[in-house]
């Protein structure tokens, strides 16, 4: 599989010319043909399609890549190209992408406010079907941040070129985020129907002693379920219930914890054991982090 370290190499790849060490922004249709190819970066991209001509792939899952839509990828994540037959055209080993690109390097960001604020893109992480799809308006503003990018780029580097092309590209970062919002509001019926899922699935692992088999319930096995990565199922929740994904779950875990210590017949240990708690001593700590009792505190109040 090639790996492009720098941004260099990568522009090489595509035929274009490098402006900068640290940062590229490309016209795809001014690139050269293109092969299929899996491919990790040492880089983050911003790419936006315009055409369906070709597939992006994540790792081994395609994304839901329409006219308009924006793919975000971090360093080291395998994605590739890959093209798609389409009425009218036929492909035969090579195709011309269309769309733009934006790839940046992590050391254009050490020392700055992005880099300290990269955590919070957390679209860099989503998965294959969670792709950001433009309105027209919003494709408008997302190629006008480009240019600026693209602008800067094109300057002589001097002492201040690091911190306007940094701002520029935190800006479109920032437009990123808002077009995101907008999107988990757009989808308002599909994510209902996800959080009606995640309930349904929290009650199957409790009922069916999924908990005492396989331990404390994760963030990770509820987002694996619903086909959705970690940090998507975690901005969709937080948007719909101003709770993370642990919150909820720590809640629900807590519930079963206190109507189970309702049950007298029962041991701290029984209890424990039941809800995937590795040692009473976890339960315990955790059940006083949450109420401020102990569960034999509890168990005489109640």
């Amino acid at each position: 599989m090639k790996h492009f370290a720098t941004i260099t190499e990568f522009d090489d790849m595509l035929g274009v010319e490098t402006l900068h060490p640290l940062a590229s922004v490309v016209n795809l249709d001014e690139a050269k043909p293109m092969h299929h190819m899996r491919h990790t970066n040492g880089f983050y991209s911003v790419m936006l399609k315009d055409e369906k001509f070709c597939d992006v792939v994540y790792g081994r899952s395609h994304y839901d890549y329409q006219k308009g839509s924006v793919v975000c990828t971090a360093p080291g994540q395998v994605i590739g190209i890959e093209p798609v037959a389409t009425e009218g055209q036929d492909f035969t080993g090579t195709f011309q992408p269309v769309g733009y690109g934006l790839f940046f390097h992590m050391d254009l960001l050490r020392g700055t406010e992005l880099g300290r604020r990269m955590k919070e893109y957390t679209f860099f992480s989503y998965n294959a079907n969670e792709a950001l799809h433009l309105s027209e308006r919003e494709r408008q503003v997302f190629m006008l941040c480009l240019e600026n990018i693209r602008e800067e780029l094109e300057n002589h580097i001097d002492r201040l070129s690091r911190r306007l092309i940094t701002s520029n590209i935190e800006i479109l970062l920032d437009q990123l985020l808002r077009f995101y919002e907008r999107q988990f509001i757009t989808r308002e019926i599909v994510n209902h129907d996800l959080l009606a899922k995640f309930e349904s699935l929290l009650d199957h692992y409790f009922d069916n002693h999924f908990a005492a088999e396989h331990g404390l319930p994760t963030v990770k096995y509820f987002a694996s379920e619903l086909c959705l990565s970690a940090n998507y199922f975690g901005d969709l929740l937080k948007k719909e219930t101003g709770k993370s994904p642990k919150e909820v779950i720590n809640l629900r875990v807590l519930d079963e914890v206190k109507n189970r210590l309702l049950d007298d017949t029962k041991s701290i240990t029984q209890v424990s054991e039941e809800l995937g708690f590795q040692y009473p001593q976890h339960l315990t700590k955790f059940f006083k982090k949450e109420t401020g009792m102990t569960p034999n505190e509890y168990r005489k109040v109640s």
